[in-house]
């Protein structure tokens, strides 16, 4: 990525390294603005990002990266920590709650009616701030224009980090443990002065546990819904710019939104992880997102004919001959482009026969199956961060999980096979227990054996017909449903198979069911259906993207930088497995006001191949920061554990100043299993 100079761009820069933004009911949020030098006598559109995560401190680093480009091309780019979060006032308790709605409302209005601002809005973000794009979008604030939402989901139930085709996923765990490490974190002193003590044993005092909060809604409910702009569309008004990448786990929104919305709307897939496209997250090739940003909002905000909405409205990385391992710095492919959305070409129907994918159906096999509870161990992690070779994230090669699941190949493929949406398996099986799993993996498997996962899809099949209404099997008896895999875009090369692998777990990635259970598939009721997409001609005449640049941040002095360590152990005399990762997120000092930061955390996952009730969940987290004299240091542990009716959760917090324990708490919760 190419970093820009501030006196690079066309606008000089003014900037306000905090301000406070009243809200309506007095508390007050924390800003950090830039924009042109200009804008007090001539006014220019808004652009803002609504987060918790600390705008003084934890990503302050890529906001410099962000923000001042904006800034530098005729904007005013503006960042709001969260109420309760990082030096805004207040008590953050929770995701995506209607006060923060309720505050955006406020700030958007107040952005609008400052003398820098020409009353239009632009609205954007990553993860957290793209959920919050969409929502705020939804409750139609007059000033907002257009919104920019990356990374981000339409349906809270169905595709966030808490549950996949009603399976629980780990990453519930990984993100609570995130999450319960950011809410206590402490305002700066040098912002909001000696009420900052005060404002963070309230903090603590208040402090929720996310998991608890959580785990009790196991099927989709009014806890979900809200903030799933999917349950009404038409709701949002505005234009909408949808960015992801194909190795983020927040990916099938994407296309659901493209098509459930009718305002103007574009969508762009890359390669890359849970990031903004410019900042190279493997894997790549990346593309100058910022500067097409600006396109939209020049489209949008200042009237000006970028050519941005006569292209297609669709545009998506078609990767090839991806390795089959945990870190790939980039991919070969090419990008393509729908006109339309929904497609409607027809899909390739493969069905399955024994071992075997077929044009045409072959009989009926009744194969049975029960996976070692330990399948899924190369699946990399559920969402991706491209923290590079550091990262190892990606899924590694499949053999090994191949070898517990059934699996069904295609012969060597003599053409391309290329496609593009969400592939979708169809299977007609019994099972012996009444609450079950089955994991569904799409792989392309190369001459020399070596099986890439491409897609996949989980389904707890209680949830085969409602994820509101869940109900048990009724052991032996058939049932048909249907398991959609994530949305892709890619191109099976001749020489290479098409493999399609069926298991009845995959942990890490989910939570096992209750009781090991096996499996009966039916074949002849079994099929793949491969959303295929003929090669266009108008691809090779897309507009092409500029090479990555942003601004270039300020000043850091690392003492140690940034690693990750992920590795997969086995006991084969107690039968166990255990996947442990640990993060160092680095520690350094930002120079222009001297606050130094420091973060490691530890994830650790182990499981008996044949019993579920061992599965075992633990987080750590630990934090510091500080400036001369003033230190403050926060742990959190959470384990999590599960007998066949109930989930058990243990969370604790300590935390200090200046070496003295000042706060220390332990929460303990017993949540049942509602066919989970």
């Amino acid at each position: 990525m190419a970093f820009r100079s501030l006196d690079f761009f066309p606008h000089p820069i003014r900037q306000i390294e905090h301000c406070w933004i009243p809200m309506g009911d007095g508390v007050r949020l924390a800003a950090r603005i830039w924009m042109p030098a200009d804008a007090e006598t001539t006014p220019v559109p808004a652009i803002l990002e609504y987060i918790p995560y600390r705008k003084r401190d934890a990503i302050a680093e890529r906001d410099e990266t962000i923000h001042p480009y904006f800034a530098g091309h005729g904007y005013a780019a503006v960042r709001i920590d969260i109420r309760g979060s990082g030096d805004s006032e207040g008590l953050l308790l929770g995701e995506y709650l209607k006060q923060d709605h309720d505050d955006a409302l406020d700030a958007i209005a107040w952005i609008a009616a400052q003398p820098w601002c020409d009353g239009r809005v632009g609205m954007m973000g990553l993860s957290w701030g793209g959920f919050e794009a969409l929502q705020v979008a939804a409750r139609r604030p007059p000033a907002l224009k257009a919104i920019i939402s990356v990374g981000s989901v339409d349906d809270r139930y169905a595709d966030d980090m808490h549950f996949k085709g009603g399976c629980l996923l780990n990453d519930n765990m990984y993100w609570h443990s995130l999450f319960f490490t950011l809410l206590p974190r402490p305002p700066d002193p040098m912002i909001v002065g000696p009420l900052w003590r005060e404002m963070w044993l309230r903090r603590m005092e208040n402090l929720i546990n996310p998991l608890e909060h959580w785990l009790p809604h196991q099927r989709r409910d009014e806890f979900w819904r809200h903030g799933s702009v999917r349950e009404d569309y038409g709701a949002i008004a505005c234009p909408v710019y949808l960015v992801g990448g194909f190795a983020d786990s927040y990916i099938n929104s994407i296309p659901s939104l493209m098509a459930g919305l009718k305002v103007p709307r574009k969508a762009l897939i890359g390669p890359w992880g849970h990031q903004y496209p410019q900042d190279k997250a493997p894997p790549g090739p990346w593309m100058g997102f910022l500067q097409e940003a600006l396109r939209w909002w020049d489209h949008w905000l200042k009237g000006r004919d970028t050519g941005i909405m006569d292209e297609p409205i669709f545009r998506v990385w078609m990767a090839e001959r991806v390795p089959a391992e945990g870190f790939v710095e980039t991919t070969a492919g090419r990008w393509v482009a729908e006109t339309t959305w929904p497609r409607n070409e027809p899909p390739r129907r493969m069905h399955l026969a024994r071992g075997v994918l077929v044009d045409a159906p072959r009989g009926d096999d009744a194969l049975t199956l029960s996976s070692p509870l330990d399948v899924g161990t190369a699946s990399g992690c559920l969402c991706p961060y491209g923290l590079g070779p550091i990262g190892h994230e990606l899924a590694t090669d499949q053999r090994e999980d191949d070898g517990k699941s059934l699996c069904f190949d295609s012969d060597p493929l003599a053409e391309r096979v290329e496609f593009h949406g969400a592939p979708l398996a169809e299977l007609d099986l019994s099972c012996d227990e009444p609450v079950a799993q089955v994991s569904v993996r799409l792989n392309d498997v190369a001459p020399d054996g070596a099986s890439t996962r491409v897609a996949f899809g989980l389904l707890n099949l209680a949830h085969r017909d409602d994820d509101e209404r869940p109900q048990p099997l009724v052991p032996g008896r058939r049932y048909r449903v249907r398991v959609a895999l994530d949305h892709k875009a890619y191109a099976f090369v001749p020489g290479h198979r098409i493999r399609l692998a069926i298991a009845t777990g995959y942990w890490p990635i989910a939570w096992p069911a209750p009781a090991k259970a096996t499996i009966t598939l039916h074949t002849e009721g079994c099929a793949l259906s491969l959303p295929v997409r003929a090669p266009r001609p108008e691809d090779d005449r897309l507009h092409p993207f500029a090479e990555p640049e942003s601004a270039e941040p300020e000043p850091r002095t690392w003492f140690m930088p940034t690693g990750r360590e992920r590795g997969v152990h086995r006991d084969v005399v107690a039968g166990t497995t255990t996947l442990e990762a640990r993060k160092h997120r680095g520690s350094y000092r930002i120079e222009s006001h001297g606050l130094e930061l420091s973060s490691v955390g530890t994830e650790r996952y182990t499981i008996h191949h044949s019993d579920p009730s061992t599965c075992r969940s633990y987080s750590e987290q630990s934090m510091t920061i500080g400036r001369g004299d003033w230190r403050i240091a926060i742990e959190t542990r959470t384990t999590l554990t599960a007998t066949a009716d109930a989930f058990h959760i243990q969370s604790d917090i300590d935390a200090h100043e200046g070496g003295a324990r000042v706060f220390c708490r332990t929460w303990q919760a017993r949540v049942p299993r509602d066919l989970v």
